[in-house]
């Protein structure tokens, strides 16, 4: 059956192996009023790329670029769990978090000072349940883009990489992620990694950056399929101007900061940025002076101008002086203080302060039922037993901002911290809650992804949670003169927005946990990273070192606060006991002693209450539902039957036993109702259980008194 296109072009398609699948892209089937949509397939995994730029530059001082990241539940062939919600709404945080995955390569590829709006959409059609579609998303993004005739210096392409054994591996299916220490996204240009997102069971850095180098080479092919298809639609290059500061007015900026940056400005943060302040106000005045009336329509460009000269201030010590911004050496840290336990009513708490960066963090536990449900297009059922959230208010920065709802930025930082510390959380079984971690920035000068995850640890080791290893994270900054790289531990906001890239990397003192690096130039070498990542280890030690010298380990005990939850596991046959018919068990031991229950599929039950008598009653109940009979060991029955060859006793819910007219008594016995009758209280003592799981009594012998 042939596809009619009404704009009359013919169905192009490109394909390559990938990584050992098929890889196609193909345009004109689908979206034939975009800019550019290409619809991309892999194994049976669907996704549409559409791109679609304005006509004309918006007003507005940065790039309006959008990438969006879109799950459809019918990809999945599911439809939402929600009882309420059917549809599609608001994308999942997951959803977020693959957004700003695709998001962060992609945008430093587009020259600075374009301003058309442009808008990127990933929707995932169709999904191959053995792997994740996120980095065939990226592929559809980038191919997009490549068609569209902007100035976007790609193509782009990744990959997640796992490690089954001691093998890389891309594109792995459920057991294989399960089973893999290292969850490694690379994504990158034909000539270097420009993104790197991680999370690791504390893996060393050597493995992450083979893992780096590997995938750079695997990714190669996706890279140019993009151009073969590029140069097959041979898209029409578009008119642009790029908004670009006055070179005059730049000149004349140099000119008047001349003399007065350098050494004048290098001080401790805050003392640094109010010194720029003042400086950047005295600009204006100047300005003001000089200029006349003219000036109130220059102003943005003469600030921005501004801005850039301070910049490359900031990069000319760093260079020519190996001095940065606030005097610090470049592999020096930022000074530490930290105190944990000061809100008395939380479960834990911890203050962590680098710098003028500070983050407070409130741990919560509760039981294992108020996990977090997720339901998203790539998995079922699942949950979130811990869950790490950021907020960073405009206080933190000295502005005046709307409260709302967090942003992808909020999501992202949080995301990070979480993803550190969940290598070194204890199984639900040694430590049965529910564990909420909540990030509240109080200041911000630098890497406040960082210090929410040296504040989470804190704060979970005063909340008592057992961590196998305390964690510590570092940002670590880049600046790049020709083909010499700097590399600054600790990075402060001026050196972020006046250098070349930005790494995070978390980890015990064993190895890495997560790692998220973002470059703002177009791709760099393998060798460079490694200093990085190699750079970053003695950071993250000293760092580490500041946070045990203020606790050591994980406290022995909880707070009072904290409810107590004790665990017992069952046979997994037996939950239907516990549960009983329409509920009618469970609710009423949870109405009789107060504690609350919640079951798992494995057969873990945890009570939670802040009674330990309610527990230890809830906890008997269950026992007595779910025990299994044990050989040699006496009960306490009720005779439920008699026979002529013996009595029934019931000695625990469910489960009789037999005891034979021989057994009732060391004396011979001529009926079974001259020793017992129904619904008398007797010991037994069980002697054996045959195959068919028959129970054998004796009272011989047992004291009945």
């Amino acid at each position: 059956m042939s596809i009619i296109n009404p704009n009359g072009k013919d169905i192009i398609s490109v394909s390559t192996d990938y990584c050992g699948k098929k890889l196609t892209l193909e345009v004109n089937r689908v979206g034939f009023r975009t800019t550019a949509s290409v619809l991309v397939t892999y194994g049976d995994t669907v996704v549409l790329g559409t791109a679609m730029v304005g006509s004309r530059p918006v007003v507005l001082d940065y790039f309006p670029l959008s990438i969006d990241y879109e799950e459809k539940m019918y990809a999945a062939g599911k439809i939402s769990g929600s009882r309420f919600i059917k549809r599609e709404g608001r994308p999942s945080d997951e959803a977020i978090l693959i957004g700003r995955l695709i998001d962060r390569p992609i945008r430093p590829l587009f020259p600075k000072g374009y301003r058309q709006e442009v808008q990127v959409v990933s929707s995932v059609l169709s999904m191959d349940p053995n792997f994740r579609p996120d980095m065939v998303a990226m592929i559809a993004a980038s191919s997009a883009l490549m068609l569209t005739g902007t100035p976007f210096d790609g193509p782009v392409a990744g990959l997640r990489v796992g490690r089954v054994g001691s093998e890389f591996k891309a594109f792995l299916n459920a057991d294989e992620r399960a089973a893999s220490d290292l969850d490694l996204v690379v994504a990158g240009i034909e000539s270097g990694i420009t993104m790197v997102e991680a999370g690791a069971n504390e893996v060393s850095e050597e493995i992450i950056i083979e893992a780096m180098t590997w995938a750079h080479k695997a990714l190669q092919p996706a890279i140019a399929l993009q151009r073969e298809l590029a140069e097959k639609v041979a898209p029409a290059a578009q008119d642009y101007t790029l908004v670009l500061p006055n070179e005059e007015i730049q000149a004349a900026v140099d000119t008047w900061v001349d003399g007065k940056l350098g050494d004048k400005l290098r001080a401790p943060y805050p003392e640094r940025n109010e010194m720029v302040n003042e400086l950047r106000w005295a600009f204006h005045e100047a300005m003001t002076e000089k200029l006349g009336d003219e000036y109130a329509a220059l102003h943005d460009e003469y600030d921005e101008a501004f801005t850039m000269a301070v910049h490359k201030d900031v990069r000319k010590g760093i260079v020519a002086d190996g001095k940065r911004p606030d005097g610090r050496a470049l592999d020096e840290i930022r000074q530490l203080s930290s105190e944990v336990g000061f809100l008395p009513r939380a479960h834990g708490s911890s203050l962590f302060t680098r710098g003028v960066t500070q983050g407070m963090n409130i741990v919560t536990l509760a039981p294992l039922s108020f996990a977090q449900m997720v339901d998203t297009m790539e998995i079922t059922d699942g949950e979130r037993r811990y869950m790490h959230h950021y907020n960073a208010p405009g206080y933190t920065v000295g502005e005046v901002r709307r409260l709302g709802s967090p942003g992808r930025r909020e999501i992202g930082h949080g995301y990070l911290a979480e993803r550190a510390l969940i290598p070194v959380l204890p199984s639900e079984e040694e430590f049965p809650y529910a564990i909420r971690s909540v990030t509240e920035i109080m200041s911000q000068n630098g890497s406040t992804s960082m210090a929410a995850t040296c504040s989470s640890c804190l704060a979970l080791m005063d909340a008592g949670v057992p961590l196998k290893a305390p964690v510590s994270g570092i940002a670590m900054g880049l600046m790049m003169d020709g083909d010499k790289a700097y590399v600054l531990s600790d990075i402060a906001d001026a050196e972020d927005f006046a250098g070349d890239m930005d790494f995070k990397v978390t980890g015990t003192a064993n190895g890495v946990t997560a790692m998220q690096m973002d470059m703002k130039v177009h791709g760099l070498p393998v060798e460079i990273l490694r200093q990085a990542v190699e750079q970053s280890k003695a950071g993250r030690a000293h760092i580490l070192e500041h946070m045990l010298s203020v606790i050591p380990g994980p406290r022995e005990s909880l707070s009072p606060y904290a409810p107590r939850i004790e665990k017992i596991k069952i046979n997994p046959d037996k939950i239907g006991a516990v549960i009983g018919k329409g509920g009618e068990v469970i609710n009423k031991i949870t109405s009789e002693t107060g504690a609350m229950i919640d079951i798992k599929d494995d057969g873990l039950i945890t009570v939670a209450s802040a009674d330990a008598a309610s527990i230890e009653k809830a906890l008997e109940w269950i026992r007595g539902l779910t025990e299994e009979p044990e050989v040699g060991k006496t009960y306490t029955g009720k005779v439920v039957t008699i026979k002529d060859f013996g009595a029934f006793v019931n000695i625990m819910p469910g489960t009789d036993g037999m005891v034979h007219i021989s057994q009732l008594s060391d004396k011979r016995v001529e009926k079974v109702e001259d020793v017992l009758k129904v619904g008398q209280e007797v010991k037994v003592l069980l002697t054996g259980i045959d195959e068919k799981g028959r129970l054998s009594l004796t009272m011989k012998g047992v004291d009945q008194k």
